[in-house]
């Protein structure tokens, strides 16, 4: 009988699943203490790394290379943004500190950056929290130690709706190596520029760039032609270089002065060439609109053409243009520049030092320095660009036309309708942004792509590039640019040329 019992309690299954579902709670419980955990682990590891992104990104925003962008990039990233962790528990409050911020010269993190202008990323690391675990069996005592998070970013730039062209740096001594080689065109400011087109290889040539919309002459003619460049944006760290001159790319720069080469529209079809409400040149006209043959645009019969580099006493000529700086009105040659006073960029860099009492008798019949101060209120070391913003905002004093012999010449424009002034959403005609590249060091030859551009500059336009002569000695080539610098191209302003040039910057994360 006590057999038949036993054999029937181990047949038994009623209430069976009690003791396994005992068993197993523990298993589930752990289980599900864990996952809660982990939850609140990852979810705190998210907070801190996306704080540490905003982080970045906002203090990346103020790398703009100016005084004191460390200083505000720093405050960006601990104050800008109020990040907050709701998962971490280990006692302090739920804001989230940055204690640590390096900044980086370049962006595989070699070189720490030890100024504002070299500062070009920056590295957040967020403060360490800690997230006590709740459920997890055994060791609920414990925590999950420090957790921290770091995020890398820098400023991506392009600059839009301006001619693609560039400068090689004219300081850039002979067998540099640097790439990083430094122009400090803000404190040439005033200064002038012989920048000479074709083969862009050394100091001081001045050359072109892929416009990004198509190739060949016809479509950077469209570029440096139209009032708004097409295309797209060019990036303000690595350009495509261009090799090669065209005269037709020149004819186009020209129209800015309101020139039209053999007598006929120089502006490609398409697009929209307008002159600069003030032209102001050294060039007189007979009947026609050309660069060439007697009734065009050409020299006047008494041109400005000092021979020694200090300002004229006598001898002035019958017009004048906003002249060249007297080291370099003086001859063609760099040597004789050199020995004229232009002693920086191998002759290329003017001094800023231009024949400002010639030109004000010449063109307004003032005849002293005094009177054409007081009649203008401009300094006595007045820029050519501040002369040119002086007569755009005086047109009724400034516009001019003046009969020599049996041509005109005029400051305003008569061939292609009445011109831009600058201002606004108005472009300026005669100012240009190029990009500074150390060809030397670069080793530039030709076409060349995701070239590093040392910085962007606005230059001034000064004169029509155009053939002229002192007898049969050549003294301007009409593939030569003669420009005056304003500045460096400032990050996310455009000055006056509001219409003109757009730079965007743009911060990004990259780790």
């Amino acid at each position: 009988m006590s057999g038949g019992l036993f054999g029937k309690l181990l047949k038994a299954q009623r209430a069976a699943v009690a003791p396994t579902v005992g068993l197993s709670l523990f298993a589930l419980i752990g289980v599900g203490g864990i996952a809660f955990d982990y939850a609140r682990l990852a979810s705190m590891d998210s907070e801190l790394q996306n704080a540490a992104d905003q982080a970045a990104l906002a203090a990346a925003t103020q790398l703009d290379g100016q005084t004191d962008a460390r200083a505000h990039a720093t405050s960006a990233a601990q104050s800008l943004i109020a990040n907050l962790t709701r998962m971490s528990n280990d006692g302090g409050t739920t804001a989230i500190t940055v204690p640590t911020i390096i900044f980086y010269v370049d962006k595989p993190k070699t070189t720490v950056a030890t100024t504002d202008a070299d500062a070009n990323f920056v590295l957040v690391t967020v403060g360490a929290r800690q997230a006590f675990y709740a459920l997890t069996p055994v060791v609920a005592a414990f925590s999950s130690g420090n957790i921290a998070a770091s995020a890398y970013a820098g400023v991506g730039s392009a600059i839009c709706k301006v001619p693609p062209v560039m400068i090689c740096n004219p300081s850039e001594p002979t067998n540099n190596t640097n790439p990083d080689y430094d122009f400090d065109a803000n404190a040439l400011s005033g200064a002038g520029l012989k920048l000479i087109t074709g083969n862009a290889t050394a100091p001081g040539n001045f050359g072109f760039l892929e416009t990004g919309f198509g190739s060949g002459a016809a479509n950077l003619s469209r570029a440096l032609g139209y009032n708004t460049p097409p295309g797209e944006c060019l990036p303000t760290d690595g350009v495509t270089t261009k090799p090669g001159l065209n005269a037709s790319v020149m004819d186009a720069l020209n129209t800015r002065f309101d020139l039209d080469t053999n007598g006929s529209s120089t502006c490609p079809s398409g697009g929209t060439c307008s002159p600069s409400r003030n032209v102001r040149k050294d060039l007189v006209k007979g009947n026609n609109c050309g660069t060439s043959g007697n009734q065009g645009w050409q020299e006047s019969p008494n041109p400005y053409r000092p021979t020694t580099a200090a300002p004229l006493t006598s001898g002035y000529p019958d017009i004048m243009g906003h002249p060249r700086d007297l080291c370099h009105a003086i001859s063609n040659s760099l040597s004789d520049s050199i020995a004229a006073g232009c002693t920086s960029g191998g002759g290329r860099i003017g001094n800023g030092q231009w024949d400002r009492d010639a030109y004000f008798r010449v063109n307004y019949g003032w005849t002293s320095a005094s009177t054409w101060q007081t009649n203008t209120s401009l300094p006595a070391n007045a820029t050519r660009y501040q002369v040119y913003e002086w007569e755009l905002a005086h047109t009724a004093t400034s516009d001019k036309h003046q009969v020599i012999g049996s041509k005109d010449g005029y400051s305003y424009p008569v061939c292609r309708g009445t011109g831009i002034t600058p201002g606004g959403t108005n472009v300026d005609r005669r100012r240009i942004s190029a990009a500074v590249l150390n060809c030397e060091a670069l080793g530039l030859n030709g076409q060349e792509s995701n070239v590093p551009v040392l910085k962007w500059v606005d230059l001034f336009l000064v004169e029509p590039s155009y053939q002229r002569r002192r007898g049969s000695t050549v003294v301007t080539e009409a593939t030569d640019v003669y420009a005056e610098l304003i500045g460096e191209t400032s990050s996310g302003t455009a000055g006056n040329t509001a219409g003109q040039v757009v730079r965007r910057d743009v911060p990004y994360l990259i780790e």
